[in-house]
């Protein structure tokens, strides 16, 4: 009987040398008279062990990374095989009992790096697809007033209820209607999108197909960025077996209900991962904002009414369909529940996915899970939200992880990526790359966000050079108020953010060159 060993398939983990390792491992084994077999399963998302290797044990899987090429010989001369016991400086002991891990709360992540992506047998051993059919026993309002009593809502910036949403299209008259989502996951510091569509890709699929049975709708689209072709190759890998199944396509399950579903492709535009801007992209124009209103949801795709939804937010879906909107309504605080997966990313010494009910402070994200800095210099500032967030001092670390309460001190969760800086970051140049960034990115619909993006840079660069600081950063502040009140979108309307909360918190570092030059 062969020992079953699992090596994670993510993005990460191979560039990492997952794939090396799985090709490695079975040979060297075998040459010792070990036979080894290989499952290559989703990442745990604990991105600091990759790869972690597991061996399947009848106690649960044991855990040893991160795991390079050279360190083969050593595990094999320790028997790693054997799990329990084991003696090796990369032995991690039952992976479940990892803290990082064992303190978090998967609704959403659950299947995360236990299954087999493209496994239909693993997802349904996992209770893939008891949420849709649940649904399919279901009225399309029963399915959106359960969605509402979640009290789900978008994970993708705006934290809209998405029962309210999906309420909209439902109730709207047309003879098509669709299904989109976002999944064009651009903000800095983020990969939990990616690690929904790489890792658990039927959890999408069963969440779009939830949604569409819930509003009429017979037709989705999966917006995915080019940047992520494992993700695109999974997905379309996964609809197959899935229509193959009759859980998507023609005749779901033999209910005579319907739902297709396709992947395209974004085309590398930070600005796609706006709503409209997205749907103008999907019909094969250029991605630019459209004025609002009409709403997408009335008037959306096509010129169909349409639910567009983050990955997160559809893949939240077949939990709350499986478990009950009170299960999930039952995790997190106030207005925000269930659970959000924040991503730890920048200097970070434990950097990776934690899946949080709403409620805990930053504070303890970036140093309960996180452990501080990689490089144990003193941490300085975080910026949360994508690089539209607000940059956070030590002072407001102490923020529970909530939308409202985030909301209070001017910032935002938006998709829960965490990017740390330690004490060496120069905040007049990050406040630089805010404007920056939009210069690049703006769709140049609006003039606010065209012309208001590159001015700010021109004047940040003043500052910078110690030129006129005082009047620079008046003007800076009055071009700030000029992009909040009159852009298109998003985009514009909150590239100030960064910006106001670098000049507000880190003042000092806006004056040194003046300081000098006096």
């Amino acid at each position: 009987m062969s020992i079953r060993i699992y090596v994670p398939s993510d993005t990460t983990a191979r560039a990492l040398g997952a794939d090396r390792i799985a090709a490695a491992l079975p040979k060297l084994a075998a040459e010792q008279g070990v036979e080894l077999e290989i499952r290559r399963n989703g990442t745990r998302g604990l991105y600091w062990l990759e790869p972690l290797l597991e061996v399947e044990t009848e106690s649960g899987r044991y855990g040893f990374g991160p795991v390079k090429l050279r360190d083969l010989d050593s595990l094999l001369a320790a028997k790693f095989w054997l799990g329990e016991g084991v003696e090796h400086p990369l032995a991690l002991g039952l992976v479940e009992e990892i803290p990082y891990l064992k303190k978090q709360q998967r609704l959403t992540f659950a299947r995360l790096g236990i299954t087999d992506p493209l496994s239909l047998d693993d997802y349904q051993a996992h209770n893939g697809f008891k949420g849709l059919r649940n649904a399919l026993a279901l009225s399309g309002q029963a399915i959106v007033d359960a969605v509402k009593e979640s009290g789900l809502r978008g994970r993708g910036g705006a934290a809209f209820p998405t029962g309210i949403k999906w309420q909209t299209v439902a109730d709207a008259p047309a003879a098509q209607k669709y299904i989109v989502c976002n999944a064009d996951e651009g903000d800095s510091g983020t990969f939990a999108d990616r690690l929904v569509m790489e890792c658990d890709p039927f959890m999408l699929i069963e969440g779009m197909t939830i949604a569409g049975l819930a509003v009429g709708a017979t037709q989705g689209y999966i917006y995915c960025r080019s940047e992520y072709p494992l993700a695109v190759k999974n997905l379309n890998a996964a609809i197959e077996t899935a229509v193959a199944n009759q859980l998507l396509g023609e005749d779901i399950l033999g209910s005579g209900r319907s739902f297709q579903l396709e992947v395209r492709m974004g085309a590398g535009a930070y600005i796609c991962g706006e709503e409209t801007s997205l749907l103008e992209s999907l019909e094969g124009k250029r991605g630019l904002v459209r004025a609002k209103p009409p709403l997408p949801a009335l008037v959306g795709l096509f010129g169909q009414p349409t639910v567009v939804n983050n990955v997160l937010s559809l893949a939240a879906v077949p939990f709350i369909l499986d478990q009950g909107a009170q299960a999930y309504a039952d995790c997190g605080m106030g207005r925000s529940r269930g659970t959000l997966p924040f991503q730890l990313a920048g200097n970070v010494k434990q950097g990776g996915l934690v899946e949080l009910a709403f409620g805990p402070s930053l504070r303890e994200l970036m140093f309960d899970f996180g452990g501080g800095t990689f490089n144990r210099r003193p941490l300085r500032a975080v910026q949360v939200g994508g690089p539209l967030g607000a940059y956070l001092p030590e002072s407001q670390w102490d923020t529970p992880l909530d939308y409202e309460e985030f909301a209070k001190v001017g910032a935002v969760l938006g998709h829960g990526g965490v990017v740390m800086f330690d004490d060496s970051v120069d905040m007049s140049e990050q406040a630089r790359f805010s404007m920056e960034f939009c210069v690049a990115e703006s769709c140049g619909k609006c003039t606010p966000c065209r012309i208001g993006s590159t001015r700010g840079v021109e004047v940040i660069d003043r500052i910078r050079a110690g030129q006129n600081v005082d009047n620079n950063l008046a003007l800076l502040a009055d071009l700030c108020d000029t992009m909040l009140v009159g852009s298109l979108c998003a985009m514009g309307g909150m590239t100030p953010i960064p910006v106001q909360s670098a000049v507000k918190h880190f003042a000092e570092d806006f004056r040194t060159n003046a300081v000098e030059e006096a």
